[in-house]
């Protein structure tokens, strides 16, 4: 049987209406809008209205992204949808997408924190390139607002609501992911995440409790997050370029979790890559969790930052705390994945870089030493 790949053959966007602006939010919690640019590079984030759940703003991206490819509802074969704050505990907000789509397909959510649709194109791209499906809608949604405490400024200035949708495709030429990592350390996981609500405290029993204190809300360990995503962006897209066996210079566009500007800036600086080869559009709609890269990959094809043909490295991180990279072709060409690896010029450049990583790295786990000894000091006072 000859080789298939999945091809990403149409793709878009929805954002909710309101705009959540810093001046916004400096009348609902004690900030300002220096604080909030200066550390996280965010300027405004999108909030979903009151009749907008999660399945809407999927749906609404959804129907372009088929548009686009030319795929009608009922011609898909599997919906898989990346969202961590579903329109119910109980059904998967998948199988209300496919309905409201009309469409006649198997269905699953997803939930994978903001890694969420990075971890379902990969595992959509498995179905299409075993043979046993066609056509295979993958959104990103998360309505975060929802949960965010907007008492609380370490978290409420950060999460905005949006959804992306790609369609994906068979094709005989090399398109579409081309390697991946994904990863997993549970031992993260109380860094970020919802304490009530769930079975370890479920609301029938401690609904009380729950509003008491706050439970329902998210909560998030922000130094932790940031010396975890810092560490992990750079060293994950530069793994699976190697996988793929590409240096940066192949690389169109990088097109990392909008989070925080400071932990791209710091990839950027670690990759020795310009800022200019980073998709960055958190300034307009903050973190959107799963649908963050899918979002900012709609934007750079719309802006001509990226073309079919090009390639790009996706990476994203979060609650899990888990993170997902892939090497992603947009439409189709001819690709050889070995070629770099029996190029002694590259494998020269590599060796450099993987020195120059190694230091990095060093400097990076003394900083973080420096800036946890500070915190205690002034903790200790």
């Amino acid at each position: 049987m000859p080789e298939r790949y999945a091809k990403i053959t149409g793709w878009g966007k929805y954002v909710p209406k309101r705009i959540l602006s810093n001046a916004d939010l400096e009348k609902m919690v004690e900030t300002s809008d220096e604080w909030i640019v200066s550390r996280t590079g965010i300027k405004e984030r999108r909030i979903r209205s009151d009749d907008e759940n999660a399945s809407d703003l999927s749906v609404n991206s959804a129907r372009k992204a088929l548009d686009m490819a030319g795929v009608k509802p009922e011609e898909l074969d599997l919906i898989i949808v990346a969202c961590s704050s579903p329109d119910y505990l109980v059904p998967g907000v998948a199988t209300i997408v496919q309905d409201k789509l009309g469409a006649k397909c198997g269905a699953f959510q997803l939930t994978s924190g903001c890694s969420g649709w990075v971890y379902a194109l990969v595992v959509a791209s498995q179905f299409i390139q075993a043979g046993t499906l066609n056509n295979i809608l993958v959104v990103g949604t998360d309505v975060v607002s929802f949960g965010v405490d907007y008492e609380d400024r370490n978290t409420c200035v950060l999460f905005g609501d949006g959804s992306a949708s790609v369609v994906l495709q068979p094709s005989a030429e090399p398109a579409g992911v081309l390697t991946y990592e994904l990863g997993s350390d549970g031992s993260g996981a109380k860094s970020l995440y919802v304490p009530g609500a769930g079975s370890v405290m479920p609301i029938g029993r401690y609904a009380q409790k729950i509003v008491d204190e706050r439970l329902g809300y998210l909560r998030m360990d922000g130094p932790e997050v940031f010396k975890f995503a810092t560490r992990t962006l750079s060293s994950s897209m530069k793994r699976v370029m190697d996988k793929a066996g590409l240096l940066p210079e192949d690389i169109q566009l990088f097109i990392p979790h909008q989070a925080n500007l400071r932990i791209i800036e710091s990839a950027a600086r670690m990759m020795r890559q310009p800022m200019e080869k980073f998709m960055v559009n958190l300034q307009k709609y903050g973190n959107t969790s799963a649908a963050s890269v899918p979002l900012a990959l709609v934007e750079a094809l719309e802006e001509g930052r990226c073309k079919p043909g090009d390639k790009v490295v996706m990476c994203a991180f979060g609650a899990g705390l888990t993170w997902a990279s892939a090497v992603v072709m947009l439409g189709a060409g001819e690709v050889s994945l070995g070629q770099s690896w029996f190029n002694m010029g590259r494998m020269a450049k590599r060796a450099v870089g993987a020195v120059q990583g190694a230091m990095n790295n060093v400097m990076l786990t003394l900083q973080f030493r420096k800036y946890d000894a500070a915190r205690k000091k002034k903790a200790a006072k």
